[in-house]
């Protein structure tokens, strides 16, 4: 069962002004989770290559990719970094993130995200496939950036390009310790540490440094003013999985807190960056640092929602909106979670629109992927080409899809998968763009008397039924009778069908 959480403290919205309504939809399909694949090592992402709907490649924290082919998880990883990357079980360094690129059919470039070895600075680098599609090549490392990160633990590791403008988007976290943020490192524009990164990586700036491979877009905040020009966004402690709405560009950014508040900011796809997401002047819309910050400023953004915890085992997991095809009434819902699921901890839903959040409920019950599984500890969540999501669990080493709990959406050819999947994968074909199959159809319908071309008998059919004819085969646009439009349809489809 779903549980609202809208007026339960500790859930805050992060503004006044939004406030939370959590009534259940009509007719809201029930859902749970299935497993997909378990791994050797703890998986921290899952993720697809644009316009591949058979595979998914799994980050495994200690520095491999590996990939899971229709259900089946491949012996031969795809790419193995594990001497290069500075990793233990007990802190947050590792292979951390990983996103294709835009042209990876053509280019088959792609990107990951981890701590170095030997003293863990962040790295971002760049790959190629080879002619197997599910090996990377090893030695076609090509740097982009890196940046020193002293401490062990708020490393980030988010990476994923814009919708809209095709730039890669880094989130880094800030650089560690505590209480607070004891470097400046969130609030300081001229450090990269606590920030949202905006790099060209089809460009190159900086031709004499081998190590650093991407440009600056001009339009990045910070170009020819003070701070660094790679900035975006500011004023994140651990900005732990962020992403963009696929159909709408706005981006998520889930940000780990200290002690009490865990954050969701969005960042509408309108923005032109520069925003200040006020760590650790705030954590969430509480003001840290009274005596420093001018906690009113306006140009601090709250979050959309935050939550507060009485213990330090909490840390809020980003997720996605779905815009999947197999649970129609679930698109443009927005999934994610706090870590620490196996301590009753939550999975969220939420649906965001004009500044209000609505449909705020748990469902980490529904859920429950049942005989004898469990999702205990939730690292990230993830999508595949259709639009299908995914959890990412370190407990069982387990990778958990979304799933309707029975079929939903019409299978007009009865092969298990709802049409808008077919349709979306390019299984099937619809040229008319009316959701339903073309093999369901018929997608000649002049071809009155079907010999599979449209001619002289299909036109004195058509003559024959001129008039008044509700029903009848050559009333095509289906108004109730068969005239003039008809007519032009079938002269315009003259000849063989297609």
């Amino acid at each position: 069962m779903r549980r609202d959480r809208s007026f339960l403290p500790p859930v805050i919205l992060g503004a006044a002004s939004l406030a939370a309504s959590a009534s259940v939809m009509a007719g809201e399909t029930k859902l749970t989770s299935i497993r997909i694949a378990t791994f050797t090592d703890a998986p921290v992402f899952v993720t697809h290559a644009p316009g591949d709907f058979e595979r998914l490649f799994v980050i495994e924290k200690p520095g491999r990719i590996v990939v899971v082919r229709n259900g089946k998880l491949l012996v031969k990883p795809f790419l193995d970094l594990t001497d290069i990357v500075q990793h233990t079980s007990t802190n947050e360094r590792g292979l951390l993130g990983l996103a294709f690129h835009p042209d990876y059919e053509t280019n088959g470039f792609f990107y990951v995200y981890y701590t170095a070895q030997p003293e863990g600075d962040i790295t971002l680098t760049r790959f190629e496939v080879t002619a197997d599609p599910d090996i990377a090549d090893r030695e076609s490392l090509c740097p982009v950036l890196s940046n020193p990160h002293p401490l062990q633990h708020h490393n980030a590791g988010w990476i994923g390009f814009g919708i809209h403008d095709g730039f890669l988007y880094v989130a880094i976290g800030d650089g560690g310790g505590g209480p607070f943020d004891p470097g400046d490192d969130a609030q300081n524009v001229d450090v990269l540490l606590g920030k949202l990164l905006r790099l060209d990586v089809d460009s190159d700036d900086f031709p004499q440094d081998p190590d650093r491979n991407y440009a600056i877009p001009p339009d990045n905040p910070f170009v020819g003013v003070d701070g660094a020009d790679e900035i975006w966004a500011y004023g994140l402690r651990n900005p732990w999985r962020c992403s963009f709405d696929r159909e709408t560009g706005d981006l998520y950014i889930a940000d780990v807190g200290q002690n009490t508040r865990e954050e969701l900011n969005l960042q509408p796809a309108s923005s032109t960056g520069g925003e200040n997401y006020g760590w650790d002047c705030k954590e969430g819309a509480l003001c840290t640092k009274e005596d420093t910050c001018d906690c009113a400023d306006p140009e601090l953004v709250d979050p959309i929602f935050e939550f507060v915890h009485d213990d330090q085992l909490a840390s809020i997991i980003g997720g996605y909106v779905y815009r999947g095809c197999a649970i129609p009434d679930l698109v443009g819902a927005y999934i994610f979670a706090d870590r620490f699921v196996l301590n009753g901890h939550p999975i969220w839903q939420l649906r965001h629109d004009n500044g209000k959040i609505s449909d705020l409920q748990e469902i980490q019950d529904e859920l429950d992927p049942g005989d004898g599984l469990s999702i205990g500890r939730i690292s990230s969540f993830g999508e595949d080409a259709f639009g299908e999501l995914y959890i990412c669990d370190t407990q069982g080493r387990e990778l958990f899809k979304i799933v309707p709990a029975e079929q939903t959406g019409p299978d007009c050819n009865d092969n298990g998968v709802p049409d808008a999947c077919d349709i979306a994968s390019g299984a099937s074909q619809d040229v008319n763009n009316n959701g339903i199959p073309d093999e369901c159809e018929n997608t000649c319908p002049w071809d009155i008397d079907g010999d599979g071309s449209v001619g002289a008998s299909d036109l004195l059919s058509l003559l024959v039924s001129w008039g008044p004819c509700k029903g009848c085969p050559a009333d095509f646009d289906g108004n109730g009778t068969v005239g003039a439009s008809d007519l032009l349809a079938l002269l315009a489809n003259w000849g063989p069908c297609p």
